[in-house]
């Protein structure tokens, strides 16, 4: 789903909301890819409402009724993104790294009402997201070659529920080989080692 309607309109009428929720999932996601520069505030600001500002307005909609029940599980769906820097692509990161900020600490807020708050972490995977992305919206020339080296990245790198059902749920869940390798570099690499790797990932000099 992919959209800034409130959230009543999206799920067909607020009492429905109100009747049941027992498992809320927001996948909600748009990206925008270029250099950082090249992305207006304007651009980034959609880009947040879709992302960040949407999975809030649902998360307000449906813990109430969570809360009254006693339980119920709201499922993320961040990104790798999450927690690694991806070049040419960092308002989108900048999104996911909000979504796990924001996951996290309202699962420790809502746990001891019988709500859990957990994500889901995706690494590049062929799917329709593409179909949701836009291109920089103030591309500048000095950015041209490596951006194009950028997308032909990500290009190979897409080829090729446990979190709604499992009993004694994890808060996060990452999906594909590419993100459960990514996490454990990210945890035991040193730091410019990590580094290093992510610049010859994307085939950047320096």
């Amino acid at each position: 789903m992919t959209t800034t309607k409130p959230v009543a309109l999206v799920t067909g009428a607020s009492s429905g909301i109100r009747k049941a929720a027992t498992l809320a999932l927001d996948n909600a996601d748009v990206g925008a890819n270029g250099a950082a520069e090249e992305i207006s505030a304007d651009q980034a600001r959609r880009v947040f409402d879709v992302n960040v500002f949407g999975l809030m307005r649902m998360t307000r909609a449906v813990l109430p009724r969570m809360r009254e029940q006693g339980g119920g599980r709201i499922v993320n769906v961040s990104s790798v993104g999450g927690f690694v820097p991806n070049p040419f692509m960092a308002v989108y990161v900048s999104t996911k790294h909000a979504v796990e900020g924001y996951s996290e600490s309202l699962d420790h807020e809502v746990r001891e009402h019988g709500v859990r708050v957990l994500r889901v972490q995706p690494g590049p995977v062929n799917t329709p997201f593409d179909a949701n992305v836009a291109q920089a919206d103030a591309q500048l020339e000095v950015y041209a070659h490596q951006r194009g080296v950028f997308e032909d990245v990500m290009r190979e790198s897409m080829r090729g529920g446990e979190a709604a059902t499992d009993v004694k749920p994890k808060s996060r869940y990452l999906a594909g080989s590419t993100a459960a390798r990514v996490a454990v570099l990210r945890r035991v690499a040193p730091a410019r080692f990590f580094d290093r790797g992510v610049r010859k990932l994307n085939r950047m000099t320096g």
